[in-house]
């Protein structure tokens, strides 16, 4: 498939540089894959096509301030890191912003010395292997010298780093947000519950995999990286009895999506499990775990509109995103929502 197939115009202006003052009151295109209609709605609207019974499965990773700035030791170049994925003990998987410099044997100092990294491993696009070393607690140093990593669409810096956080992020370890939880208050989960809808939580540690832009061509040229997801048993057993029962699988985002897909994927059925995975969904992909998806609004020729195609066809995806964008819907990461259905 032509790259070109999964495009769209999208004017600038539309692309969203800060969230919704309150997360439930952004735009909500309500979606029907089926019938190939839409709605125009608010985000908390979403409760009435929501039945008793569905279960809606969240990522509840957190996202750490991966993005570090510093010196190389011997030069003085300065150097942007992002931690990507924690690979054992203080050695972790990163992105270099300037990565020519950094070579095995090189030293990073961040902050004066309160943290230092030294490269074991280059490998391509500008990814390297840097081994940490502190004095204290890694997490406590990153809270207080680290950025949250926010997409470079944005240009505007965080007020407050829980605004790049879902109000049920637990475990830490992603450089992405989980963005589709962004619209859920506390307050709309307890009504939902109210209702009769189930929450279900999985992990998936968003890394350079969702996020890495397709460059290819073609898409099925395109590589996906690796990330780790983890499902405990309490919630595969929950998962198998509602799919036993036919009540809706109702993916929060793409991350959530992608755990629940490669999990059924991999076993026939959900089970307890802990792993890697590369999982690429495109059109011609047949959906085996989940029913419905809430999601936001993607970037053109990006590996999460295509999985969005895949679940309700290519053509109709883009009708809805023109439509979004005549009515001047707000996109990606801090914009508006969709929730597709039948």
């Amino acid at each position: 498939m032509d790259i070109e197939l999964f495009n769209y115009d999208l004017p600038e202006k539309l692309i969203a540089q800060t969230p919704a003052k309150v997360r439930d009151e952004c735009r909500l295109l309500c979606i029907n894959k089926s019938e190939k209609t839409y709605e125009d709605k608010i985000f908390r609207d979403i409760i009435n096509y929501l039945k008793p019974g569905d279960v809606i499965v969240r990522n509840n990773t957190k996202v750490l301030p991966a993005r570090i700035f510093g010196t190389k030791e011997g030069t003085g170049a300065h150097v942007e890191i992002l931690l990507l994925k924690q690979l054992e003990g203080d050695t972790w998987e990163c992105l270099a912003g300037n990565a020519k410099p950094i070579k095995v044997g090189s030293v990073i100092d961040f902050n004066n010395g309160k943290l230092k990294a030294e490269c074991l491993e280059v490998r391509d696009e500008g990814i390297r292997v840097m081994n940490f070393k502190y004095n204290g607690i890694f997490l406590e140093i990153l809270n207080e010298i680290g950025a949250m990593p926010l997409p470079p669409y944005i240009k505007k810096k965080c007020e407050d780093n829980s605004q790049y956080q879902t109000v049920f992020a637990k475990v830490y370890g992603s450089a992405a947000a989980p963005t589709a939880g962004f619209h859920f208050t506390e307050e709309l989960i307890k009504k939902c519950e109210e209702k009769g809808v189930e929450f279900l939580d999985v992990t998936l540690n968003i890394g350079l995999g969702t996020f890495k832009p397709v460059k290819e061509k073609t898409v099925e040229a395109h590589k996906m990286h690796t990330e780790h997801y983890e499902i405990s048993q309490e919630v595969a057993d929950r998962l198998n009895l509602a799919k036993k029962e036919g009540r809706r699988i109702i993916a929060l985002g793409t991350t959530s999506t992608r755990t629940l897909e490669a999990n059924m994927q991999k076993f026939g059925e959900f089970r307890a499990d802990k792993d890697d995975t590369s999982i690429f969904i495109m059109p011609g992909y047949k959906y085996k775990a989940i029913d419905a998806l809430i999601t936001n609004f993607h970037l053109p020729k990006s590996t999460l509109i295509m999985l969005v195609s895949a679940l309700m066809g290519r053509e109709f995806t883009l009708d809805c995103y023109k439509h979004a964008v005549e009515e001047r819907y707000r996109f990606f990461s801090f914009g508006d929502a969709m929730f597709i259905h039948d």
